[in-house]
C-alpha cells in the first residue's frame, strides 16, 4: 500500500470509529434515568473499547475504500 491509500483507509476507519464511539456513548448514557446516575467511568471505557474494536474490524476492509483502490 502506498501512503495515499493508507491515508484514505485511516481517515475512513477513524470516521467509522468516531461514529461507533458516539453511538456507544449515546446508548450508554440513555440507560441512566437521570444524569446524576451516570457511571462516567463505564461510559468512557465502553466508548473507548467500541472505538478500538471498530478500528480492529476496519483492518478486515472498509466498504468506503474499494478493493481496487487498496
Amino acid at each position: 500500500m502506498n501512503k495515499k491509500k493508507i491515508k484514505k483507509w485511516a481517515v475512513a476507519a477513524l470516521i467509522r470509529a468516531a461514529k461507533t464511539m458516539a453511538q456507544t456513548a449515546a446508548a450508554t448514557l440513555s440507560v441512566a434515568v437521570v444524569m446524576s446516575d451516570v457511571n462516567w467511568v463505564m461510559v468512557a471505557s465502553s466508548t473507548l473499547l467500541a472505538g478500538i474494536l471498530s478500528m480492529l474490524t476496519s483492518v478486515g476492509g472498509l466498504p468506503e475504500v474499494k478493493e481496487s483502490e487498496e
